[in-house]
């Protein structure tokens, strides 16, 4: 009999030095999905990109969610006033969470929940009175999720991308509730 998800447990924690592939191959396969719905030229740039940070030595903190032993999910957090979006958005007065990913498979089992819930933890703990991202709409799960976590639109932080809107976010830390929207 095997266990049922719900019962499967989340480890949520530091990447390891040797987990860069590992991060990388649950990026890449959560993200290429959009493959599909991007422009072509947008999601060869932004796979591109994608795999430059995933490679980059960055200040972020590189957190993985870790089920039967392997990576699952990983998300980055990078520090206020980091470059987290390589020159195309400027640095925030606030942490910054950066590709969320969780491999197709193990989705609606809470990770990327447990994800952001570590990124809030970790704001929190540095004193961050608030936590940023981007995102955009066609990354549907993840809107509804930070909405349900309290992020707001924060207009002046949008980029333009090659004619693709990517929207700036803001988590006020101090009335944040957590990832299933409980305060």
């Amino acid at each position: 009999m095997q266990p049922s998800r719900a019962t499967e447990v989340i480890q949520v924690r530091s990447a390891r030095d040797n987990e860069r592939a590992a991060v990388r191959d649950v990026t890449l396969a959560a993200y290429e999905e959009y493959a599909q719905i991007m422009p072509a030229p947008f999601w060869t740039g932004y796979r591109h990109h994608l795999l430059s940070i995933l490679e980059a030595a960055t200040p972020a903190d590189r957190i993985v969610a870790e089920q039967k032993r392997a990576v699952v999910g990983s998300v980055f957090l990078f520090p206020p006033g980091a470059d987290a979006y390589g020159g195309t958005a400027a640095g925030g007065n606030w942490p910054e969470v950066r590709l969320l990913a969780v491999v197709p498979a193990a989705r609606g089992r809470g990770i990327g929940a447990a994800l952001m819930e570590e990124c809030v933890r970790r704001a929190r703990s540095a004193g961050a009175a608030a936590l940023g991202l981007h995102t955009m709409d066609l990354m549907r799960a993840a809107v509804q999720m930070y909405a349900r976590m309290g992020f707001v639109r924060v207009p002046e932080r949008d980029v333009d991308i090659r004619g693709v809107l990517v929207k700036g976010y803001r988590l006020d830390l101090a009335s944040a509730p957590d990832a299933r929207g409980a305060r």
